[in-house]
């Protein structure tokens, strides 16, 4: 685990305050950018274990801000299932001893994300489909959590294929990042990388985190987002891209 120096510890605050941002303006973004940004400068494994306290808690908000979660959770309860079967399947990956690969892994999630995102791409998915495509989409979406500590891909744009109203959906994301977040503390902490230190500061990084997203919310309300979003994907392309090609470079 790295020591945490000062200039380490002012890093962790500002890229934690600046995921807690955009969650706040998007409903989504604190572990990507968290993980994508923590992810130049320490392992992955370490990263994700940082990011633990955080998106839990600003989760539990995201989910607590609307009625009909219980009926939410039956209607996603097979695919929250396959996400901490994928979590528990892939478990060690992020923690273990190719970090290389897993830097690249995160690297291609992000530029896989941020290319849909600015695409714009949306899909449908009929409620017929949701009986087995729900437990496949909860299954890949542990598997590249377990791999990067990312939770987005699938589950995000199959989650936006289901035609929820936006409130739903907000609380969806919140649920499937939560369950996510479960699955990946469990299976850092078998590992070892949730201990000490580093679940001190864990706890630490969600004051920036809830700063960042009460000024995100705040903004919200008064800029239109669909600027923001581009903005934010475009950085996560670059950021993607970055990630993958150094990892290629460094152990190719």
């Amino acid at each position: 685990m790295p020591s945490f120096e000062p200039t380490l510890i002012g890093l962790i605050g500002l890229v934690f305050m600046l995921g807690g941002f955009v969650k706040g303006v998007v409903g989504l973004g604190l572990p990507t950018i968290t993980m994508g940004l923590l992810s130049l400068a320490m392992a992955p494994a370490q990263a994700a274990a940082l990011l633990v306290v955080p998106s839990l808690v600003t989760n539990v908000w995201q989910i607590a801000a609307r009625a009909g979660l219980l009926a939410l959770a039956r209607r996603l309860a097979t695919m929250l299932a396959g996400v901490c079967g994928g979590v528990a399947a892939g478990a060690g990956w992020l923690s273990g001893s190719a970090s290389g690969a897993m830097s690249a892994a995160l690297g291609v999630a992000l530029f896989a994300y941020a290319a849909l995102g600015l695409r714009a791409m949306h899909f449908q998915v009929a409620a017929r489909h949701e009986h087995w495509l729900s437990p496949l989409v909860g299954v890949a979406t542990g598997l590249v959590t377990a791999a990067t500590g990312v939770f987005v891909i699938p589950a995000v744009p199959y989650l936006q294929a289901l035609g929820m109203e936006k409130e739903e959906l907000v609380q969806a994301l919140g649920l499937s990042f939560l369950v996510s977040t479960l699955a990946l503390a469990l299976s850092l902490h078998s590992g070892g990388a949730l201990r000490g230190s580093v679940a001190l500061g864990s706890l630490l990084a969600l004051l920036p985190a809830l700063a960042g997203m009460g000024l995100g919310q705040w903004i919200r309300r008064r800029v239109h987002a669909t600027l923001f979003k581009q903005l934010f994907f475009a950085g996560l392309l670059a950021l993607g891209a970055y990630l993958s090609l150094r990892s290629v470079l460094w152990f190719g």
